[in-house]
């Protein structure tokens, strides 16, 4: 579990707002504006690092894969608290073979708020990307609920990638309960989604091809 989050870091959003990506904005060092008209605020770091079950997404990477799971810590909690490790990992469809890891470290970016730039560890260290959180909350989960870790809230997260020479960009769900989230969370992910004005080639993408990344519960562990 992530650290409590300190009193002046901001409240987690109890409503469904985001913003679009930076890709798209005339100056990406400005404050973005949301789909509710609001500023965008950025995650608190330990709300962010976190074990996250990534539910639904537009890059095929994962069409082939189940139980996606994406894990942020602190990188150097001392002499680089900003900094970011990150552990992808996966299984394959049809629970053939062992958990596949995906190793990096990311460091935030220097104009745009809850941005980082990801760079492999080992033989991936040639390999970045760019990402961005594009909206971030908690919303009540009903009581007896699958999943529920007994604080009754459901954390979830809309993260986007930058096209490189390999893949396409693409737009990540995240929830923080491994079964997924709500109905409702969900649906109003995907509405704030498609009313990216600024944003319209992203909006195309996730009307073609958004869909649900596998879970088949329990996780294998290794």
């Amino acid at each position: 579990m992530a650290e409590p989050t300190p009193s002046t870091d901001p409240k987690p959003p109890n409503t469904i707002s985001l913003r679009a990506p930076s890709k798209y904005l005339a100056d990406p060092s400005k404050p973005s504006p949301t789909t509710l008209g609001d500023e965008f605020v950025a995650p608190p770091l330990p709300w962010l690092r976190r074990t996250w079950a990534v539910t639904h997404s537009t890059l095929r990477m994962w069409r082939t894969a189940r139980n996606v799971r994406i894990t942020y810590r602190a990188y150097k909690p001392e002499a680089d608290p900003l900094t970011n490790d990150n552990l992808v990992e996966y299984e394959k469809r049809g629970g053939r073979g062992g958990v596949k890891r995906v190793e990096g470290i990311e460091k935030p970016d220097a104009k745009v708020a809850a941005a980082w730039t990801w760079r492999g560890k080992g033989l991936l260290a040639v390999a970045s990307s760019h990402w961005e959180v594009l909206g971030w909350g908690e919303r009540p989960l009903l009581h007896g609920a699958v999943g529920d870790m007994g604080d009754g809230v459901e954390r979830w997260a809309v993260t986007w990638f930058a096209p490189t020479l390999f893949t396409q960009e693409g737009v990540d769900i995240y929830s923080d309960r491994r079964e997924g989230l709500s109905k409702e969370t969900v649906d109003g992910i995907t509405k704030a989604l498609k009313e990216l004005k600024d944003a319209p080639k992203l909006v195309e993408l996730v009307e073609k091809h958004m869909q649900e990344v596998e879970v088949s519960l329990p996780w294998k562990e290794g």
